[in-house]
């Protein structure tokens, strides 16, 4: 461990939480180099929704890598880039009545982000955008602006600016009628909000504690967005890719964004790509206007065509995502009821909320001794968070929340008794 403690930036986070040197991986399973197995329910934050060393999209890229098919590309055409587009779009929209055009903003979620926001002011000739309490949108300085996190927000360094964060769905009392601060102020001549080019939005966030948006307030968001012109990007980076069921998150609302955000799993088995979709009329970039190096990953490329082929052609993989989301739910009911917490989520994106994240975090390194990888989420880190990969088994999971429920009960039986 000595190298990576003198060697490595003070920056790493996850490995803090699991100190221990990882050597395989297979499925839902880890393994550390002494040989121990760990039951990963955090999943790459959600990279890896086919599990690690899917067999089918493996095969795929290593048959490309050995036949010297081209692996670079930036935004030049190659055989890979064509299949993944034409599959995308006879898998993933064409079935769904989505008409996106698809841009390869670069590797990573926030750069999906990024081009959405200079997109939708390029579009619109406005500066604003608005964002939602709690919201987690990636790293980078724009993403960083229409994030909600004091810490993450605090590295930036200089001022975050020309975003204005409006209440989430049931962030208030639940009572309070829905965007009544929100159209007030857009009504407002006198508010001093100025004119949103775009508002962004998670259907369920992730990082921000597992906080889920009801089908009608996203239905009434996006409504609101028509009625005063503003675009409606939709960040689908983590819960995309079927994390909460449907490929699509905002499926289960009925609704059509202006702009979608993906990543994360689109890259099939943990291989960095990244897409923005958008409106084919939002289509006003100028060539080479917003561009990046690493556009052109092929075999993310390979590997994402495979998944589609492998688990987006019926609704298999759909039913049982809903089918073990509804499993893992009803023991966090269980234990919520019986240590006064709250169960959160939807589909395989799934959380326990405790009183503190020192209590959360506590549950989690008991799982984490007894075999179970999972993280905290929220604000203060108060929420154990359980995503686990889409392709984990019934049996997996019910071994899983098996080392949750005693994680659970050591803590909060430790705190009674203290």
């Amino acid at each position: 461990m000595n190298v990576f403690e003198t060697t490595e930036s003070e920056v790493r986070s996850y490995c803090r939480s699991w100190p221990v040197v990882f050597d395989r991986a297979v499925g839902a399973h880890m393994y550390d180099e002494s040989g121990r197995e760990y039951l990963d329910f955090f999943a790459g934050a959600g990279a890896l929704n086919y599990g690690h060393n899917n067999p089918v999209l493996k095969q795929a890229v290593i048959d490309y890598m050995m036949a010297d098919r081209v692996t670079h590309s930036l935004d030049m055409n190659t055989v890979a880039k064509r299949e993944f587009l034409e599959t995308f779009r006879d898998i993933a929209l064409a079935p769904r009545d989505l008409d996106y055009k698809i841009m390869f903003p670069g590797p990573a979620g926030a750069n999906a982000v990024e081009a959405a926001l200079k997109l939708a002011r390029k579009i619109t000739g406005r500066q604003s955008v608005i964002n939602f309490t709690n919201a987690f949108h990636g790293m980078t300085l724009g993403a960083l602006s229409v994030t909600g996190n004091s810490m993450k927000r605090g590295g930036a360094g200089i001022p975050l600016v020309h975003a204005t964060p409006m209440p989430y769905d049931n962030y208030l009392d639940g009572k309070v009628e829905d965007f009544l601060w929100f159209e007030r102020l857009l009504g407002d001549s006198g508010s001093g909000l100025n004119e949103p080019a775009a508002v962004i939005v998670e259907t369920v966030q992730g990082e921000g504690g597992i906080n889920v948006a009801r089908a009608e307030w996203l239905r009434g968001l996006a409504d609101l967005c028509k009625r005063h012109g503003m675009l409606l990007i939709v960040d689908d980076v983590q819960m995309g890719c079927g994390r909460t069921g449907p490929f699509f998150s905002f499926e289960q609302a009925g609704i059509v964004p202006d702009i979608v955000c993906l990543s994360k799993s689109i890259g099939g088995m943990g291989m960095p790509l990244a897409l923005t979709l958008l409106r084919p009329e939002l289509d006003v970039w100028e060539p080479g206007e917003h561009n990046g190096t690493f556009r052109g990953i092929n075999p993310a490329f390979v590997a994402s065509t495979a998944a589609l082929r492998e688990y987006w052609t019926d609704d298999t993989l759909e039913k049982g995502t809903l089918a073990k989301g509804e499993q893992i739910g009803r023991v966090l009911d269980d234990l919520a009821e019986a240590h006064g917490l709250k169960a959160k989520g939807r589909g395989l994106a799934r959380g326990l909320q405790f009183a503190d994240g020192d209590t959360a975090g506590a549950v989690c390194r008991a799982a984490f001794e007894r075999g179970l990888l999972m993280e905290t989420a929220g604000p203060e880190g108060e929420v154990a968070k359980l995503m686990p990969p889409l392709t984990v088994t019934e049996d997996e999971v019910e071994q899983g929340l098996s080392v949750v429920t005693e994680a659970v009960h050591t803590v909060l039986g430790k705190e009674k008794n203290a």
